[in-house]
């Protein structure tokens, strides 16, 4: 009985017990913490590079409190910043890629703070893709104000993308008109492409590719019947057969065919915008610079070279086997051996070799003016 009351009387001590004091931030920590503030401006983080000064202010100060309550509070703003960005949130209209990281808090450092890893938080909050580390390094010597101001729209960008972008991963980047191959952090391939026209453009978006399908079907968008093949099936019969439109179940729909939209292959990639990567029958557009020609879809150029790559993992699977699915005009959908994540965003800024390319703004997006169709999660 005795033993049951001292372990009765001990527990009610422990939750009687006030709770532990926040930790104080030291002349040390507070000064690295200004010094990470000060790099900040190296990331086109401006605004919050100018608490560094405010930081040190307080350090000089006699006001531990103080010291606390202003460190903490630039600490969690910093770490806002790196996670998300701090300066450009009207350019993110229409952005549906999800980020994976969570909201910076006061909780959040004051536990690093704690344990003595400050750092190791802010190196984490700060994106490490080889184009994202290029564009940092770009900026911190840029002296031009319109190009620093494109070099911080794009590092932002950066911000809002996945950290985790998956170990094998395609990303399309719709302002440069190229889709590129990482595998395990470095490019392995790169295609030419043809994006949304400025009145139909290509959404921002995210979306997981399980196979290819050759030969395929276009299941043609109510918008884009009601735009042309409808009237073409009204007014020249002939012309449509041969094309291979056709109605069936109350859907308009194209056969395969030389004719086919989607040319021999299409990506299968469920998402909500019916957007996918596919091949065209128009080659001859691949040859101008700007290629903003399409209703929203990703025309791809040397189509089955992309889906022999995609491919590659599956036993035995090479160019010819590719080309003898294509030869034998059966509809066929080969699975992938492993999911692949693809990212649809749009750069207006990556790198090249040891320089910058610069890309034309072709959606606006630049100017926080939203393209038509930004926001909209319609089929195109």
């Amino acid at each position: 009985m005795k033993k049951l009351l001292l372990a009765l009387l001990g527990l009610a001590a422990v939750a009687a017990a006030p709770p532990s004091p926040l930790p104080h931030w030291s002349i040390g920590e507070a000064q690295r913490l200004a010094d990470w503030l000060d790099s900040a401006a190296e990331d086109g983080l401006a605004p919050v590079a100018a608490l560094a000064p405010v930081v040190r202010t307080a350090i000089g100060g006699r006001d531990a409190a103080e010291l606390d309550r202003i460190a903490t509070s630039a600490a969690v703003r910093l770490l806002a910043a790196e996670r998300t960005g701090c300066c450009h949130a009207s350019l993110r209209a229409g952005w549906h890629i999800p980020a994976d990281q969570p909201a910076a808090t006061a909780e959040e450092v004051t536990t690093a703070l704690a344990r003595g890893e400050l750092e190791t938080l802010f190196a984490a909050a700060r994106p490490s893709h080889p184009n994202y580390l290029a564009l940092r390094r770009a900026y911190a010597g840029e002296r031009d104000p319109a190009t620093r101001a494109n070099l911080a729209a794009n590092l932002d960008r950066w911000r809002w993308m996945p950290r985790q972008l998956g170990t094998r991963y395609l990303l399309v980047n719709a302002a440069a008109f190229e889709a590129t191959l990482w595998d395990r952090g470095k490019e392995v391939g790169r295609w030419e492409v043809i994006v949304g026209k400025t009145r139909s453009p290509t959404p921002v978006f995210a979306a997981t590719i399980t196979g290819v399908t050759f030969n395929p079907w276009w299941e043609i968008p109510p918008s884009i019947a009601a735009e042309s093949v409808a009237g073409l099936m009204r007014r020249r019969p002939a012309e449509a057969a041969r094309r291979g439109y056709v109605i069936q179940g109350g859907r308009y729909r194209q056969r395969p065919g030389a004719e086919n939209a989607l040319g021999r292959m299409k990506l299968v990639m469920r998402n909500p915008f019916n957007v996918y990567l596919h091949d065209t029958p128009t080659q001859g557009l691949f040859a101008k610079d700007v290629r903003a020609f399409s209703h929203g879809c990703v025309r791809v150029g040397d189509a089955l070279g992309l889906a022999t790559t995609l491919l590659s993992e599956l036993p035995g699977w090479d160019k010819a086997r590719t080309e003898a699915l294509v030869a034998g005009r059966k509809t066929v959908t080969i699975t992938l051996a492993q999911p692949l994540p693809v990212y649809i965003a749009y750069f207006t800024a990556e790198p090249d070799g040891d320089g910058i390319r610069y890309f034309p703004d072709v959606y606006s997006r630049d100017k926080g003016q939203p393209a038509p169709g930004d926001d909209e999660t319609c089929p195109r």
